[in-house]
């Protein structure tokens, strides 16, 4: 079978064929549009069942991976690291799309078990209103510590609760404080509280709308102790479908929770994994320190490892093996989520 290597672009995207051997049997560029794509189809046809690898720049391949799968071809990611030493080992030097898209298929050739594309679905809506909350909170986070400052030079005095900048009374008192002033700088402090109310609200209402997202795709998720709507949000999100990982050692290793090896001879030493997803690997954390201040198994957990000599820190981190808890809940719910299958007696229709 035929791997066909696809280094996309913005305006085009080239395609390179090898065979199982890796040697090059064909190559195409095509257009960044619909028409494209249809062209793009069609020479991959000629090389009958393939396996597609696209390097993984999801935010300029994400239509054509769609057409892709539509047209039902199987289509893996090849992450960028992944293609230097194909490059290297190329008996052609240099850098180009031909070359980086003929190093994907090579890769894809030397990996079995690189991640599947599949169709987007729920959790990328999840991730896209969390990450647009992210960019609300950032906002806002901004236009409160200068507003803050302002604050201090109009009346050193003015009672400002510490995280108050969140809430909609606190916004109104501040308001009403400012009644007795004037100046350019009370000027801009007033809309700097409009602004910080409306960010407030939009939050507040992504929030909402996170929840009952979050409630409907993952409530064995939402059960784990210590896990909120926004971490669950998170995890559901960054993991896009947790039946992608063949274990749960793999999705440990996506979240940065498993450790990695660094031994030789006959002393096995391990070091901690500072890469990994670490959106997810923040969700854990969070998990983790609350269960540790709300009392109940984790809190068990971490005193059972403080006991044995290690550090707080120390012990926080291997309470993050709560990963593979998650990653049973994830798989629960998405099994629940899975359409119940039509009785053999009853037909099938099919939408046009």
């Amino acid at each position: 079978m035929h791997v066909v290597g696809i280094d996309g672009h913005k305006k085009t995207h080239t395609l390179v064929a090898v065979d199982p051997l890796g040697r090059r049997a064909g190559e195409v560029t095509v257009a960044a549009t619909p028409a494209g794509h249809a062209q793009a189809i069609k020479w991959i046809a000629q090389f009958g069942q393939v396996l597609l690898a696209i390097e993984d720049c999801r935010h300029l391949t994400r239509r054509f991976e769609a057409d892709l799968l539509l047209a039902g071809h199987a289509v893996v990611r090849v992450h960028t690291r992944l293609m230097a030493g194909a490059r290297r080992s190329a008996r052609e030097r240099g850098k180009s799309d031909p070359i980086d898209a003929e190093a994907v298929a090579r890769v894809a050739l030397r990996e079995p078990d690189l991640p599947r594309a599949s169709l987007a679905g729920p959790a990328r809506d999840v991730k896209l209103v969390v990450d647009h909350r992210r960019r609300l909170v950032r906002n806002r986070t901004a236009a409160a510590n200068k507003l803050r400052w302002f604050l201090h030079e109009i009346d050193p005095e003015l009672p400002v609760p510490s995280r108050g900048l969140r809430r909609l009374c606190v916004f109104d008192a501040v308001l009403a404080a400012l009644g007795d002033h004037e100046g350019v700088v009370v000027e801009i402090a007033r809309d700097l509280v409009g602004e910080c109310r409306r960010l407030t609200e939009q939050i507040n209402a992504l929030e909402a709308r996170l929840r009952k997202l979050v409630e409907t795709l993952a409530p064995s998720l939402l059960a784990i102790p210590g896990c909120g709507v926004i971490s669950a949000a998170v995890i559901i999100g960054e993991t896009a479908g947790a039946a992608r990982f063949k274990s749960k050692d793999a999705f440990a290793h996506f979240t940065g929770t498993a450790p990695i090896p660094v031994w030789s001879s006959n002393k096995v030493r391990v070091r901690l994994n500072r890469g990994g997803n670490r959106s997810i690997n923040h969700a854990l954390h969070m998990i983790a320190v609350t269960q540790v201040r709300r009392g109940g198994e984790g809190a068990d957990y971490f005193a059972k490892q403080l006991a044995r000599g290690k550090t707080p820190k120390e012990a926080v981190r291997l309470l993050r093996r709560i990963s593979d808890r998650v990653f049973r809940a994830l798989l629960a719910d998405e099994s629940a989520a899975q359409p119940t299958a039509t009785p053999p007696d009853l037909p099938v229709l099919l939408a046009a």
